[in-house]
């Protein structure tokens, strides 16, 4: 069912699944139109999805959690964006706009992005890009159209034609691929690879090479996306870090730390305490905290 969310007359959010033919790969349509009234900071923590965001009439400065709000995550110059594409990644970034946003966004999984888009999947990994860098002026020209049309459901109606257009005429994902992906997440990240190889009755070496080609990430990569993913949704439960290290599959309570640090660039307490009393935290898939609002 849609899901609509008014919180004041200048911040609308507006939640929708997309057309059937589309699922399970995209998982939904946000709409947004915010207008904050000053600039915001936010931490966008690691993710095993991809995001399509069509960006009307804003801006968006990225940079990487830790070099100062100087480098993407790279390593480059800090990068502005109306529209991006961004693939699965295992580090969080630092994205600021001034105040008002006002676009769509497009959650999928990974595979469906490769399906959409055609470009193999490795080469958004850690990486941002604009839309057009990967599918031409037809995504401007989409994202144009979008903006145009006055309501939300007239819009969504036309961003389903748009991209069950792209998903009919691309590659598709190797069924195999679909299930390596179902074990994986339902695993939580901790099926071990031999199993997963085994599974699918691949190699180690095929199954890397399909999930680079086809979710941007190595296995053990993916997995450990998952598993962080997990940890923090435990975190936020409430639960204690031995536990979280013994349930998300990290060595132990050491292990859990570096790798939330390293992720984050915060100790799990830091995150957590965060999370609590941060102005806003966005829930997206699945229950995973995946946005923090650091300045609002």
């Amino acid at each position: 069912m849609p899901y609509r969310s008014v919180v004041s007359p200048l911040h609308e959010v507006v939640q929708v699944p997309p057309h059937p033919r589309l699922r399970p790969g995209v998982q939904f349509y946000r709409g947004f139109r915010i207008h904050a009234g000053r600039p915001r900071e936010r931490l966008e923590l690691p993710v095993g999805f991809a995001t399509l965001l069509l960006g009307f009439d804003h801006r968006i400065t990225i940079g990487a959690v830790g070099a100062g709000r100087a480098a993407d995550p790279a390593g480059a110059p800090r990068k502005t964006y109306t529209s991006l594409l961004a693939g699965i990644r295992t580090n969080s970034v630092i994205g600021v706009h001034s105040g008002t946003v006002h676009g769509i966004e497009v959650v999928m999984r990974p595979w469906a992005a490769y399906a959409m888009f055609g470009v193999p999947m490795h080469e958004l990994t850690e990486r941002l890009v604009d839309p057009t860098d990967v599918a031409g002026t037809t995504m401007r020209r989409l994202t144009d159209r979008l903006a145009e049309i006055p309501d939300w459901p007239s819009r969504f109606t036309e961003l389903d034609r748009s991209l069950l257009r792209r998903v009919e005429d691309g590659p598709g994902p190797a069924p195999r691929i679909l299930r390596a992906w179902d074990l994986l997440v339902g695993s939580a990240g901790t099926m071990p690879i031999a199993d997963l190889s085994r599974e699918l009755d691949w190699s180690e070496r095929q199954l890397e090479r399909r999930f680079r080609e086809q979710l941007g990430l190595a296995p053990k990569a993916a997995a450990r996306v998952l598993r962080l993913q997990h940890a923090m949704r435990l975190l936020v439960a409430g639960r204690p870090l031995a536990e979280i290290a013994s349930r998300a599959g990290f060595y132990d309570q050491s292990h859990l730390n570096r790798e939330i640090r390293t992720a984050t660039g915060m100790t799990p307490g830091v995150f957590l305490s965060r999370t609590l009393h941060a102005p806003a935290a966005a829930a997206r898939v699945d229950g995973t905290v995946t946005t923090l609002v650091l300045q609002a």
